[in-house]
């Protein structure tokens, strides 16, 4: 039998069964457990600063095809990583939306901050500026190797919001949780936009040829239990619903960095297919409390690919023992950082690919 584009679906599903990322996705226990890297597309790879230097601007690179590609399936052709994931940003959103983004070499984002009262936001026009990266999702699942899932993402609402209101990342996220106390109604307004945006971005990814997305809440844990809920567990509930009914079956993987004890309700009541843990949760309580609920991912704290040595191998044992009897996508508690060592990146792999002999 054959699919609407020719493809064999006896194929396909074949290709879908390979993808261990996407199996633990769907609920499988698989030992050794699959493993990819936040960030794994990045400046710690001398394959990507030649890349990037050819470029020009970083969006220049998010959004030209033939470079997102390459960047992409970098860590692939090194790591042979289970999952490859879309080289880009959270902030084309509110670029393609019309709001002004740059980046400063060394500093990080700019945004010209936001109007609550007149925003100005191009809905519209959104899916039309983000071709280029929906090409590059066609592209590089094109390219990838059968076996190996391909996930798209996007930012959260919230985390996307703090940046749009401040301007720039900030310590405590206090522009955006001043004006969320001050102007309600426009917060909210902007939060409404945010998550039709997000559900018209992934399914688009999703249609293009990523197997699977992930939503990036860096910033959830600035929050108390009324703004956790109101900007997190909310929007995301919304993403999630309204993007199964543009794609039925759609994977989802949450992302809401520094949650701790919001999670179980976090994954109880947004509907995601599993939940990125950062480092700082505690692995008995993602294993008692996280694990019975989703599938897991996580949780190596991305300093140990700085220092290595025996303290990376004891950290991703503990991992390994606390988690490995559940569901469990090994990843880290958070992207691998600049000064990340590829030795450390291959020890780390080696450690987890050989428990399954252990």
């Amino acid at each position: 039998m054959d699919t609407a584009d020719g493809t064999s679906t006896t194929k396909t599903d074949k290709a879908m069964s390979e993808r261990r990322v996407l199996r633990v996705l769907a609920g499988e226990r698989l030992w050794p457990p699959p493993v990819w890297m936040m960030r794994q597309a990045g400046r710690y790879l001398p394959e990507y600063r030649a890349t990037r230097a050819k470029a020009g601007s970083f969006l220049d690179l998010c959004y030209s095809p033939d470079f997102a590609t390459e960047v992409t399936l970098q860590p692939i052709r090194r790591f042979g990583f289970d999952a490859a994931i879309l080289f880009s940003d959270i902030l084309v959103v509110p670029h393609a939306l019309g709001q002004k983004v740059w980046f400063v070499e060394g500093e990080g984002p700019r945004l010209e901050p936001i109007d609550l009262v007149r925003p100005g936001l191009e809905p519209d026009r959104l899916l039309d500026r983000l071709k280029p990266v929906i090409e590059a999702v066609s592209r590089i699942r094109g390219e990838l190797p059968r076996e190996t899932t391909l996930l798209g993402f996007c930012g959260a609402p919230w985390t996307l919001l703090t940046y749009m209101i401040a301007g720039r990342g900030t310590p405590d996220q206090m522009p955006a949780r001043r004006a969320s106390l001050i102007d309600s109604v426009g917060v909210d307004r902007l939060v409404d936009v945010l998550v039709d945006a997000s559900i018209d971005y992934l399914a688009a990814q999703l249609v293009a040829g990523a197997d699977a997305v992930q939503i990036f809440d860096t910033w959830a844990g600035v929050l108390d239990d009324a703004g956790f809920r109101r900007f997190v567990i909310e929007p995301t509930r919304r993403i999630v619903e309204g993007l199964r009914k543009r794609v039925p079956g759609a994977r989802v993987i949450g992302f809401p960095k520094g949650a701790g004890g919001h999670l179980p309700a976090f994954v109880r009541e947004t509907g995601v297919d599993a939940v990125g843990v950062d480092w700082q949760a505690s692995l008995d309580f993602v294993r008692s409390a996280i694990q019975p609920l989703a599938p897991v991912q996580g949780n190596l704290d991305p300093l140990y690919l700085v220092t290595g040595g025996k303290p990376l191998d004891a950290a991703v044992d503990r991992i390994l023992e606390r988690l490995g009897e559940g569901r469990l996508v090994f990843n880290l508690g958070h992207g691998i950082t600049p000064d990340g060592a590829i030795a450390n990146v291959e020890r780390m792999l080696a450690r987890v690919r050989d428990a399954g002999g252990r």
